[in-house]
């Protein structure tokens, strides 16, 4: 089951900008159970590996976006990582006082930053503040806590469009398929999402039925099974 380096570049490619296995698998030339394997075996060393290993394995794959967090000497943690990995490069670091001190002094050295842990529209609106490119409201940790996640997505969006803020929402956490469309609707301008949750969106009953009439269709013309 194993695949040449340059396989598993493109898997890991196609994989982070969104393609099914079954399209993985048809891009690089093996089957759905080899790309469903890969993809469990990558997960379960990912959870072994040094951060950095993975971050240095996505850049050479060409993800041009790589999400890297810091927690201790978030500054100095923040500078060297943007040094290393240049403009694949996004910081990551939580909305308190020393995340958004770092994200002040990263921004303005034109380091990408994404302020996480974000609850309400007064700490979004800090975070734009403080130079963030990105703020992820984290939806599903509101709606567990009996508030609105989306609506706080929609009120985040709203005052940045207001005041042309050019800092970018980024809906986190998001556990369905119908918040992911309404995050959208709400003025997200990225939303994630378990892999699960991305694979349900291809789904639709009518889709599968519609499906269903075309074979029966093509089948009737070509006078299969008569």
């Amino acid at each position: 089951m194993a695949l040449e380096a340059s396989q598993l570049a493109k898997l890991l490619k196609l994989r982070a900008v969104g393609w099914s296995q079954q399209e993985i698998a048809d891009a690089i030339g093996t089957s759905q159970q080899v790309v469903a394997y890969q993809l469990r075996k990558l997960k379960e060393e990912s959870m072994k590996k040094d951060p950095e290993d993975v971050f240095r394995e996505l850049s050479i794959a060409g993800i041009p976006d790589i999400s890297m967090e810091v927690v201790e000497d978030m500054t100095f943690e923040g500078n060297r990582l943007a040094a290393e990995y240049k403009d694949v490069c996004t910081v990551k670091v939580p909305c308190t006082p020393e995340g958004l001190k770092t994200c002040k002094e990263l921004s303005d050295n034109g380091v990408r930053v994404n302020v996480t842990l974000i609850f309400s529209q007064a700490q979004a609106i800090l975070a734009a503040k403080a130079g963030a490119a990105y703020v992820s409201p984290f939806v599903g940790r509101v709606d567990d806590n009996s508030f609105g996640g989306l609506c706080l997505v929609k009120d985040i969006a709203k005052v940045f469009r207001e005041h042309m803020v050019r800092t970018e929402v980024l809906a986190a956490s998001v556990r369905d398929v119908r918040s992911v469309g309404r995050a959208f609707e709400y003025g997200a301008d990225i939303v994630t999402m378990p892999p699960t949750v991305f694979e349900k969106m291809y789904n639709h009953i009518l889709t599968d039925k519609g499906l269903e009439l075309f074979q029966a269709d093509y089948e009737a013309v070509l006078g299969i099974n008569s």
